[in-house]
């Protein structure tokens, strides 16, 4: 038997081939990270201050910036650490914990818009049953079914994933603990995790993504039904910023599913957008063209500028 000093902590080498950018990734990283969390802050704000947007729509949406300021925080502040010179170590328990909370709060994101696209598959196809089917307790049911789910698929990767022995070396190739980089560096014969692994993520992908284009082909086809311009064109409405929000997560991932052999900068690029990106435009995406939402923050400006001169006149 040989003695193996245990790995303790990890030294995340950063994003591949980016060399002498620190300075340059750190003020754009950094921008899109505030403006994600500034973002998603204010259209989590509007949707609970307006009891007009107390509908399940914006409930789900409502989970969705909570997911997207989670997602982003769990690989950015380590990332943005790095960059601004502070070194790339982070203990095997942080690695842990990044591992889990990435997973999970990405299987949460994927699940969340295939909840969204029925959502907008009931509204469209059955208008008249819509708060009967998408009433209060079916909406818990199915916000709460994400988040367990999440839970459920993060615990079994990171099981899989950190049951191995570490014993050396520590540096990972990557700008956070992802899976396949961190088994790189197991002292035993990892090919089971990285099946395991690789399958579950691709089966949870390609799965979500066929309930959402089976819901928006069913959506198509009753707004094709319509005779009115009008009521096609605010059908359509409804549906076009899930539509592209939906193309902003899965495009580039199907981009790199297309490549036999991506770069690790490609795939670095790749989940960078997923990362900082979509969380940041999420909610532009979701509040340029809604009148009810910029409707709310408007009132909550306005009633924050009043309390405020209130508070000068006492």
């Amino acid at each position: 038997m040989t003695n193996h000093t245990m790995v303790t902590e990890f030294t995340l080498l950063g994003i591949p081939e980016t060399e002498g950018l620190e300075n340059v990734l750190l003020f754009l990283f950094s921008t899109l990270y505030a403006c994600a969390l500034l973002g998603n802050l204010l259209l989590l704000t509007a949707v609970t201050s307006s009891s007009r947007l107390h509908t399940p729509m914006y409930f789900f949406l409502s989970n969705l910036s909570v997911s997207d300021m989670g997602f982003c925080s769990t690989t950015a502040p380590k990332m943005l650490s790095y960059l601004s010179g502070r070194g790339g170590g982070i203990s095997f328990q942080g690695c842990v914990v990044q591992h889990f909370f990435y997973h999970c709060i990405g299987c949460v994101l994927c699940f969340l818009y295939t909840v969204m696209a029925y959502d907008r598959f009931v509204a469209i196809c059955f208008p008249l049953r819509y708060t009967i089917i998408m009433n209060h307790r079916v909406c818990c049911v199915l916000a709460t079914g994400t988040w367990m789910s999440g839970c459920v698929h993060a615990t079994i990767l990171t099981c899989l994933t950190f049951q191995l022995p570490y014993c050396g070396p520590s540096e990972v190739s990557y700008y956070f603990c992802d899976m396949p980089a961190v088994l790189l560096l197991a002292c035993e014969d990892s090919s089971l995790a990285q099946r395991v692994g690789f399958t579950n993520v691709g089966l949870l992908s390609l799965i979500c993504f066929f309930l959402i284009v089976v819901s928006y082909t069913r959506i198509g086809i009753s707004i094709s039904k319509i005779r009115s311009t009008e009521g096609r064109q605010r059908a359509f409405s409804t549906c076009s910023a899930h539509l592209t929000a939906i193309m902003c997560v899965y495009g580039p991932v199907i981009v790199i599913y297309l490549q036999p052999n991506p770069s690790p900068l490609l795939s670095a690029i790749i989940q960078i957008f997923n990362n900082l990106v979509t969380p940041t435009i999420n909610p532009l995406i979701y509040s340029l063209r809604n009148k009810d939402v910029k409707a709310a923050l408007r009132h909550v400006f306005l009633k924050r500028c009043l309390s405020l001169e209130v508070n000068e006149n006492i």
